[in-house]
């Protein structure tokens, strides 16, 4: 099998024009280049490395609320709702969220996983039989953690969490927390944990950054839910300079889990170069999640989204790397490999 156009290769996206061959085992056996007919963009499909997508029955809901009480257990609107739905309806919301998210180029998604080991199986029968990796991290025990993927946990201020994250170690599973979304109070808690990474550490403190480039933790930002939430925005450059930055969406309830519309946003609000945002939303994510795919080059598993470059919003573009971080959409996908 094999797909031609621009190819966005390696880690630098650097564009050459040729083919991608893709073994029968379905890995990149080879790119060829060569001057071919397709105007397509063919890149890695994107990793959203943080979602909350059992929400998805609450979308646009909690109008005005404070992010506590959208969201903050037990008690939040978001958790309300998630106890008042039946398991049916939660699972059918999420494997709508899930679609979507395959059909718009997302090869996987980092879900920081409610309900225990059950809602790592609620998740797991919403993914069935599409073909997204729906990582759970989950919280609620450690029984939850061995069923997913990882442990994801809400926040240093809300347990000390050290039985868990040894347990998570233990078993070679990543372990994630969120860190800095309101204040920095629960950062060097958090670190103090010595997570696999964190997630949107808005209110980092000069000792913060310094710490987190000496543990080299990487950071998922999630900038439309901070804006969202009136959290305030992550200094991503500051970041970007100390550490490895990745990409996610967060809550459904709060967003589209777009990455197109995640990039662009955050494109547009930061000084972050293009590729270097594309990075966060396919190899970054990636890594942190052991995935296999992320980049396009020989030996990767052949997860790939390929962009019609002639669509009416994509003909004419120069620089195909910025095309696709602060133009290209849904309606542009002509077609996601390995879904």
């Amino acid at each position: 099998m094999e797909r031609t156009g621009t190819i966005l290769r390696g880690r630098e996206f650097d564009p050459v024009e040729g083919r991608v061959v893709i073994d029968d085992d379905g890995r990149i056996e080879a790119i060829e280049e060569e001057s071919v007919e397709s105007t397509d963009i063919i890149l890695p499909a994107f990793v959203n490395a943080h979602t909350h997508i059992g929400d998805s029955i609450a979308k646009e809901a909690g109008r005005g609320l404070s992010l506590e009480e959208l969201v903050a257990p037990p008690d939040g609107l978001k958790h309300r709702l998630l106890r008042d739905a039946s398991r049916d309806d939660l699972v059918a919301a999420m494997t709508r969220s899930l679609r979507f998210m395959q059909e718009a180029g997302t090869a996987a998604c980092l879900d920081f996983r409610e309900g225990g080991v059950e809602g790592v199986r609620m998740l797991a029968a919403a993914a069935d039989g599409l073909e997204i990796d729906a990582c759970s991290f989950a919280r609620g025990s450690i029984d939850a953690m061995h069923a997913g993927h990882g442990f994801g946990a809400s926040g240093a201020n809300d347990a000390e969490f050290g039985d868990e994250r040894e347990a998570t170690r233990a078993a070679g599973k990543p372990f994630g927390i969120h860190a800095g979304e309101v204040d920095a109070s629960d950062i060097h808690p958090a670190l103090d944990l010595e997570p696999e990474f964190l997630v949107h550490v808005v209110h980092p403190e000069p000792d913060h950054l310094e710490r987190i480039a000496e543990q080299a933790v990487p950071v998922v930002v999630c900038p439309r839910s901070n804006l969202v939430t009136d959290v305030g925005l992550s200094p991503y450059a500051e970041l970007d300079e100390r550490t490895t930055l990745a990409l996610g969406t967060d809550n459904v309830m709060l967003n589209s889990p777009s990455m197109f519309r995640e990039m662009e946003f955050l494109a547009k609000l930061s000084d972050l170069p293009a590729d270097e945002i594309l990075r966060m939303a396919t190899i970054n994510g990636a890594d942190i999640a052991g995935l296999e795919y992320g980049l396009v080059e020989p030996g990767r598993a052949a997860r790939l989204l390929v962009l019609d470059g002639d669509s009416n919003n994509l003909t004419g573009a120069r620089d195909p790397v910025r095309a696709v971080v602060r133009r290209a959409g849904v309606s542009d996908v002509r077609e996601v490999v390995g879904s």
